[in-house]
């Protein structure tokens, strides 16, 4: 679905986290990661291709270390990536699945010194994200959004305008 407000970008983790997860076995955390078969469709959130894994796929879960905020507000999020390589996430313009299907989630809004833009953050339906993401994106103070689940905490994606987005 596309978003209506600004020209945006959900920014997925660098593919070669995954792969090293994959290829070391650990997390960020130098803790094992756990290997968990999806028992139906939509169980699983991988923060790489930003879809959810599909009953009978294998992911790992561990503790990823946040690129964004580098301040006060940073903090490690437990994440899920596919247990084989999966095709990163490229999409513009577009809210991504695992954020989409999310039952509740929280828009958390940065300024340029990573600081968190309290009066910008807010809860919602996955499902309809698009007003709290649009309006954090539109103030001219956010330099990035996170997009967390609501109830667990974890990262889902990061969000940046088109034109900042690395």
């Amino acid at each position: 679905m596309t978003h209506p407000a600004s020209k945006f970008a959900c920014i997925a983790i660098d593919p070669a986290v995954a792969n090293r997860f994959r290829a070391t076995g650990l997390d960020d955390r130098g803790k094992p990661l756990h290997r968990m078969t999806a028992p139906a469709d939509f169980a699983f959130p991988c923060r790489v291709c930003l879809q959810y894994a599909r009953a009978g796929e294998d992911v790992l879960l561990g503790s990823y270390d946040l690129p964004k905020p580098q301040s006060v507000y940073w903090t490690p999020s437990p994440i899920f990536v596919h247990a084989e390589p999966c095709t990163p996430y490229a999409g513009t313009n577009e809210i991504a699945e695992i954020v989409r299907r999310n039952a509740i989630v929280s828009v958390r809004a940065y300024d340029a010194d990573g600081m968190c833009l309290y009066d910008l953050g807010q809860v919602s339906e996955g499902a309809a994200v698009d007003a709290p993401l649009a309006r954090a994106m539109a103030d001219e103070r956010t330099s990035f959004v996170n997009i967390h689940t609501a109830r667990p905490g974890c990262l889902l994606c990061r969000v940046e305008s088109l034109t900042e987005a690395a």
